[in-house]
């Protein structure tokens, strides 16, 4: 085997698919990247962890046609080490070299007979095509509420919907919840169906990452009863669909909210980084105090000492004592893309909703903890 490649191209390519390796598996050629000539001048890049599989093809001058396996972390740090020029590969046995310029390198690979069958066409019939963009904005903005990923574990999940024009996302792990609504583009055969899905938020978060690297303008999704295909650009990703009934989150929404506050995002940030310094690693909390267009935070640990800050903000309403997690609260501000946000408050044990003033459809929600007399 033995094909030229541009290094920005291989490289590129190489990034997308090792986000599906296995470093440390039982397989030794999980940690693997299958490199494979197809079709007339095409290179394609395989990864897969069984629960997850990346595909990716990229344009080169394919000399003899082939296939290996390349562990995939090494071949990445070749690559970015080399000058920005035509890369050759040349494929001798389960052995690589790699030359550009004046540098050379020899690199082991596993034959890639022992590389998993990776099956990656399904039936298009429940499928949709929407824009890239709003779709990992809206990844983005949900998918740090979703619950630490575990297999089984449908709060580690992503619910997504597509209505027409509209897509709807959220994830909630139990003490915290993100939903958005974003406008879309539909561009499906059949745009007036509603597209449902329960997806991992470690694929979603993979997803994201990827787009910003492939840079195509649409992302299709086609789906079976236990198994996803996401196409965007060059690149394919596979994986399992998650099994069982998600939250009725809506419910959790109040539909009221006697207090709110508009607080400058940035001043937040400042403050409550600055509050946390005294803040017990183990619980998190921090007290928010409302008061007449003023917000004070503190925080207090017994055996290290207390913190305390205070902002301007614009708050008339009666005053309030409510303490939160401080991570959730700061995960939210620094996504949200605003200047400033509105705090939407109840009582000192209800939900609260955090939400930009300059858009009505990404609402955060976190429930707060209890303070102890």
């Amino acid at each position: 085997m033995r094909f030229v490649a541009g290094k920005d191209d291989l490289l590129n390519s190489i990034r997308i698919v090792e986000r599906a390796t296995v470093v440390k598996g039982l397989q030794p050629v999980l940690a693997n990247v299958l490199v494979e000539t197809v079709g007339e001048n095409k290179i394609k890049l395989t990864a897969t962890d069984f629960d997850l599989t990346i595909t990716t093809i990229l344009d080169a001058t394919v000399e003899e046609e082939g296939k290996v396996t390349l562990p995939a972390k090494k071949l990445g740090e070749i690559i970015s080490r080399l000058q920005d020029e035509l890369v050759k590969v040349e494929i001798e046995g389960a052995t690589a070299t790699i030359t550009c310029k004046k540098s050379k390198f020899d690199i082991i690979g596993i034959s890639a007979n022992e590389f998993p069958q990776v099956e990656e066409n399904i039936s298009e019939e429940d499928s949709i095509e929407i824009e890239t963009k709003p779709f990992t904005k809206a990844i983005r903005e949900v998918v740090s509420a979703a619950a630490g990923y575990e297999t089984n574990n449908l709060l580690s999940g992503v619910v997504c919907e597509v209505n027409k024009n509209i897509l709807e996302m959220a994830a909630t792990d139990g003490n915290r919840l993100a939903r958005v609504r974003e406008v879309v583009k539909n561009n499906s055969a059949d745009s007036e169906k509603v597209f449902e899905m329960l997806i991992s938020s470690k694929v979603l978060s993979e997803l994201s990452k990827i787009a910003l690297l492939d840079e195509a303008d649409n992302i299709k999704i086609c789906k079976e009863v236990k198994k996803i295909v996401i196409s965007i650009g060059k690149t394919k990703i596979i994986t399992r669909l998650m099994q069982g009934q998600f939250p009725k989150y809506n419910q959790l929404v109040p539909q009221t909210f006697p207090r709110e506050a508009k607080v400058n995002k940035y001043d937040l940030i400042s403050a409550l980084e600055r509050v946390a310094v005294m803040v017990s690693e183990k619980n998190s909390i921090v007290k928010f105090e409302f008061g007449d267009n003023m917000l004070k935070l503190s925080g207090d640990t017994p055996e290290a000492g207390k913190s305390q800050d205070v902002i301007d903000i614009n708050y008339t309403g009666e005053a309030l004592t409510i303490a939160f997690n401080y991570k959730f609260v700061l995960e939210f501000l620094k996504i949200v893309e605003c200047d400033e946000i509105a705090i939407q408050l109840n009582t000192a044990l209800s939900a609260t909703v955090f939400a930009p003033c300059s858009d009505e459809d990404y609402i955060y929600l976190v429930m707060p903890v209890q303070l102890r007399n």
